[in-house]
This record gives structure tokens, sequence and C-alpha cells, in this order.
């Protein structure tokens, strides 16, 4: 029986929607709830936590498995397993964030090497502020912050170390990048004990398959169609190659066909698919595809 801890926040939704995908739905009473269950006997607990706790909870045994982000794990100095890497952040499925060092545009700052001693730097990474400034040589004054970073800018802080993804809200607020110190994504970690055990290892598996299963599944779709033996060449030849179609042979001396491609190729392979000569095509939704 595995305790699992999941991300509130800004994780949230993209986390219950994939466990809800996964046919591993997050049951509460409300959305303020942070005790929570999912109804499938290998999971004792479920709770919904901030993502900067769940690090250090798992590792020191509260929690045996848990969802939260490179970032956090960094910045606690959590001792994980880390299991996978689950590709969404916050705005869906496929982002990715960074942990940049931002400063004024017109401040004459266009590397880090640039800035002069005791600047000063608002973050709401600490930790690993301090430990990108020090490797740099470069001595700054790190000063912690409980969010709207970048508003701190020129008038409490003279630069900062912030999480973005496209970097508009800094720009928005007269910032450029100038480094980039950390890619994060969101993990799925587990702690080490707990992994070591066979039978708690065997259901975190079985947990993680359901989970990577339906995320290889996002944005593709199972084709099937008929073809003749005339039209083989020309039908196959369009189908992507990353997998082999599955072909089975049909009464009248043609074949059926399978084969699973991504559902924003569709567009320009079906009408081709129909040119060279495929009949019955058939596109069909996917939950999960195990590789």
């Amino acid at each position: 029986m595995i305790r699992f801890v999941i991300p509130k926040g800004s994780l949230e939704e993209q986390t219950l929607s994939l466990l809800r995908d996964a046919d591993l739905p997050v049951r509460r009473a409300g959305d303020r709830e942070y005790n929570a269950r999912i109804d499938d006997e290998r999971f004792s607990q479920v709770a919904i936590l901030r993502p900067q706790e769940i690090g250090k909870y798992v590792e020191e045994g509260i929690f045996d498995l848990g969802i939260t982000g490179l970032d956090w794990i960094r910045e606690t100095g959590s001792d994980v397993e880390i299991l996978a890497d689950f590709p969404y952040a916050k705005t869906g499925p496929g982002d990715s964030l960074r942990i940049v060092l931002a400063v004024l545009k017109d401040s004459g700052v266009e590397k880090p090497g640039d800035m002069p001693p005791g600047t000063r730097v608002a973050t709401e990474y600490p930790n690993i502020a301090r430990e990108y400034f020090e490797r740099l040589g470069i001595d700054v004054k790190v000063i912690p912050s409980a969010g709207a970073t970048e508003a701190k800018v020129p008038q409490i802080v003279d630069a900062v170390v912030e999480i973005t993804e496209t970097g508009s809200t800094l720009r928005a607020h007269g910032l450029v990048i100038i480094d980039d110190i950390l890619q994060t994504s969101t993990k799925l970690i587990a702690n080490r004990d707990s992994y070591a055990d066979p039978a708690r290892r065997r259901v975190m598996e079985e947990i993680m398959t359901l989970i990577l299963s339906t995320i290889e599944a996002r944005g593709k779709v199972l084709l099937k169609l008929n073809m003749s033996e005339e039209n083989r060449p020309a039908v196959l030849d369009l189908l992507p190659a990353m997998r082999s179609p599955t072909l089975s042979p049909l009464a009248d001396g043609g074949f059926a066909v399978e084969t699973v491609v991504e559902k924003g190729t569709l567009a320009d392979l079906i009408p081709g698919l129909k040119a060279a000569g495929a009949t019955g095509i058939l596109e069909i939704p996917l939950g999960k595809v195990v590789p």
C-alpha cells in the first residue's frame, strides 16, 4: 500500500487531469481539501500539499511516492529516487520551465560577470541562487522572496532569479534574461527505502506504467484502414516509420492495417492515404500506449 502525495497550486490541475486519464482519479470533499483518496487498493493515503514540501516529506518516508518539480527537489536538497519525468507544467502538457537570472533592460549588465559586488538578487529559490553565484565566484546578496519577485526591481532589488516559461512576465516588467540556471520539469519521486522494498517497488512501477502510458497516448490516435495488394507500396510509404504497422490479410486478398500516428499529422495523412487507394479509414482515440 502506497502513501502518495501530489502538488497543490500551479501543478495541481494538470496533475489531477493526468491521474484521471490514467484511471487513477483523485477524489476529495472540496478544492481546498488536503486529504484525498484514490479508489484503488494500491493506495493507502493520498495528500495534496505544496510542491515546496513534497521532496522532503518523501525523503523522510512520510510518503512513499510523490509528484513535484525538479526545482523544489534541488532547492530543498531532497535525497529521493527520481523515477520518471512528466512532460507537463502549469500551462499544460509538453511544457517545461527554466530558472533564469534577469536584470533591468537598461541596467548595463549583459552577463552575470558584469554584476557589481553586493548586487541585491530576489528569488523564491535562495539555495539554488546561492549555489549558482558561488559557483561563478560572484559576490551578491540573495534576498528570499515570497512571490511577485519581478515587481521588486528596481525599488527593492537589482536582479531576480525567477522561474519562467516564455519570459513574457519578466519582459513586461522591463527585465531581460542574461543567463539560464536550471531547466526544470515535473518528476515522479520515491522514498529510497520504499523503492528498495520489492513489494512496494512493484506497486510503484505499476502506477508509473499507467501514468507514462497515458502520457505516451496524448496526441496520438490509432489509424485503421484497408488496402489492396496493388496499393500496398504506396499506402505503406505514407505511414509514419516510427512504428511498423500491423497488417492482417483480408478475404479478398487485400490487407487491414493498424498503426499509431500523431493526431497532428492526420489533416495531410488521411487525404494522402485515400488518394493512394486506402479505404475504410478509421481514426480511434487512445487512452494509453505502453511502449
